[in-house]
């Protein structure tokens, strides 16, 4: 099999005094025969000056050269390249830098310092021989994870590879051997070495896993890894503890935590995170009540502290915080019209992603994947509402703030301003100038005395 590189890399490993190889994911993808991406890494038993000074000959931009860790960071036509000296690494126990890089002429030796063995093919760019040293290839044909040395030793080194393990099965669909699992089981602990950032940039690959190489379900797949390996007990406790929590048969055939993952599992990509974690108030309600009544406003609580903890952005927390406090809403069908049309006009800007969570929920309850019958009544009256002219928005509603001013104080004019907006989604006649300036008297004197 041919490997597809750059033409540049080819005229770099020709014009260098050195082996250069190609190594990690873009000669794993191509013997998997699945598609590469722009991000390569590069390898030599050479110092990462001197690769360096080749590589700028040879038209390569050198964005950053790290001797420490003889890593260089280059770009030619909108490629990310990293090359990286030959080298063997020692940790602090759990910690993902290296406390020690000793640089070495040793093919097996870099080989093994990598996490898993089909990440630890190389490709020589001079020859377009593989140099295989620990027998990736056959674990990439097999479709299997296998970690470069003793499981035991390679997760007790750094606590990161425990989310790749479950990130790069996802993706990859490759299957973890009961050593690979049983060695991450023992060293779960070690992910609380992990940075918050890092924990919850691979959790979001995890929950996009299927992205990747379009592998239907992936993200379900890493999150039962995270689950089997004791990972998730560490890095969501809170989820973690719907494990075995039993719901009403009539409405679920899962345990909580199992339903959760469903959920997700069903979920559009734009509301993964949400979907995942809509019920994680249910433990802790169950732990205080024995029902799961409320577990939606504890719900927001409990999942703004886990999102704050992991240092996810501020506008995704808010978003799925807002979207696990409304996802419960009109449940059973049964809150009447005006209601609604009210809820849909307040939750206008989020509604879409809300539509999502609602569906997602729904077929993680028995793995229905049919509209939600609720979803159903809601499209009928937003329907109904935009063909009334109802405005979803103050930008649609026919008055403007310049035109309360003599109506009220100016400190009440965005609250009557928002009464009007909910006047109109129960008649969407009502948005015309006159109206709602008729209106907006009669409702002055009520904000005001409020």
């Amino acid at each position: 099999m041919q490997l597809t590189v750059p033409e540049i890399f080819y005229t770099l490993a020709k014009n260098v005094p050195f082996p250069l190889y190609a190594v990690g994911g873009a000669v794993r993808d191509t013997l998997a025969n699945l598609p590469s991406s722009n991000d390569w890494d590069l390898c030599a038993p050479v110092s990462a000056e001197f690769f360096s000074a080749h590589a700028e000959k040879c038209g390569f931009t050198v964005k950053g050269v790290y001797k420490t860790t003889g890593t260089v960071n280059l770009s030619a036509e909108n490629l990310k390249i990293e090359f990286t000296s030959f080298r063997t690494d020692v940790y602090r126990r759990g910690e993902h830098a290296p406390a020690k890089i000793c640089f070495t002429n040793d093919i097996l030796a870099d080989a093994k310092r990598r996490d898993f063995k089909c990440n630890a093919v190389y490709w020589d760019l001079k020859t377009g021989e593989i140099v295989d040293p620990l027998g990736g290839t056959a674990e990439i044909e097999s479709r299997t994870l296998s970690t470069t040395r003793d499981a035991d030793e390679v997760f007790s080194e750094d606590g990161l590879r425990l989310m790749r393990l479950a990130r790069l099965s996802a993706q990859l669909g490759f299957t973890p051997t009961l050593e690979c699992i049983f060695g991450a089981k023992f060293n779960a602990a070690r992910i609380q070495k992990i940075s918050a950032e890092r924990i919850y940039f691979e959790l979001c690959q995890i929950l996009h896993a299927d992205e990747k190489y379009n592998l239907q379900y992936a993200q379900y797949n890493g999150l039962k890894l995270l689950e089997s390996t004791d990972v998730l007990n560490y890095i969501l406790p809170e989820l973690a503890a719907g494990k075995g929590m039993p719901q009403r048969k009539d409405f679920h055939d899962h345990d909580v935590l199992e339903h959760s993952f469903r959920a997700c599992k069903y979920a559009d990509p734009r509301v993964r995170l949400t979907a995942l974690l809509h019920d994680a108030g249910k433990p802790y309600m169950f732990s205080l009540t024995g029902k799961f009544h409320n577990h939606d406003a504890e719900g927001e609580r409990i999942v703004r502290a886990v999102l704050e903890r992991l240092k996810a952005p501020k506008k995704t927390t808010d978003t799925v915080c807002r979207l696990t406090r409304l996802h419960m809403y009109d449940l059973d069908g049964k809150v009447r019209e005006g209601k609604i049309r009210r809820f849909l006009v307040e939750n206008a800007d989020i509604y879409p992603l809300l539509a999502l969570v609602k569906q997602a929920d729904y077929s993680g309850c028995k793995d229905d994947l049919s509209t939600c019958p609720t979803l159903l009544k809601w499209e009928k009256i937003r329907k109904k509402m935009v063909s009334e002219g109802v405005p979803f928005s103050l930008k649609e509603l026919a008055v403007k703030g310049n035109d309360l001013k003599d109506v009220v104080p100016a400190k009440y004019i965005s609250k009557l301003l928002h009464e009007l907006l909910l006047l109109c989604a129960q008649n969407g006649a009502q948005n015309n100038r006159t109206a709602l300036l008729s209106a907006a008297e009669k409702l002055a004197k009520e904000i005001c005395h409020d």
